[in-house]
């Protein structure tokens, strides 16, 4: 069970433990070095803040072609198999036989942030979206279905997993900011962020 629920969105606090967080982060590096970060645009040719990668049978790519899953990297290369311990999160909470197809994997550092926005490209809102804290602390806030209306807001902190399914689903969510420096598990710093989707 959840330690809190905010919004509909479940969310699990100190979920992982160090040893749990610095071997997640092991298996991250592994990821990055065979589809490295990228820094997307929106398909306005706006930069984001955030670098992108991604791992599993598809990752979710943007540019000036538009939002989308893709096979593989925009280096053509295929994406790298989401790692054990990855899945093992999500067969833990969500119970489901169903695994995750996409784990994008989002790097914050310094001054970076994600706009209000709702995870909406896979083909069925039916599966949760699993999302995974790592390093510095981040704001994470959370909306409805529909723009604009009333927020709240919780800071994140590395280990913490939330979990979207239900009226959350398509809730729109996004990180105002981080706390930058706040934590020790990253040598330069920053925020890493898993978000796990069913995605056919």
């Amino acid at each position: 069970m959840a330690d809190l629920t905010v919004a509909e969105f479940d969310i699990y606090k100190s979920y992982l433990d160090g040893p749990a967080q610095e071997a997640l982060v092991a298996a991250l590096r592994e990821v990055v070095a065979k589809a490295p970060f990228v820094a997307p645009v929106t398909p306005r040719g706006k930069p984001m803040s955030v670098r992108m990668t991604a791992a599993g049978r598809y990752g979710w790519i943007t540019d000036r072609q538009g939002y989308r899953y893709a096979a593989a990297h925009p280096n053509g290369t295929p994406w790298p198999a989401i790692p054990e311990q990855i899945i093992g999160i999500w067969d833990a909470l969500t119970g489901l036989e169903r695994r995750p197809e996409c784990c994008l994997i989002n790097y914050y550092g310094e001054g970076a942030r994600m706009g209000m926005h709702q995870d909406k490209d896979e083909a069925s809102y039916d599966w949760p979206v699993v999302s995974v804290s790592l390093g510095d602390e981040g704001l994470f806030r959370m909306g409805g279905a529909v723009r604009g209306g009333k927020t709240r807001s919780i800071w994140l902190q590395s280990g913490d997993v939330v979990v979207m399914g239900g009226a959350a689903r398509l809730a729109h969510h996004g990180v105002d900011r981080i706390r930058f420096g706040s934590s020790a598990l990253l040598p330069k710093g920053g925020r890493i962020n898993l978000t796990l989707r069913v995605v056919t």
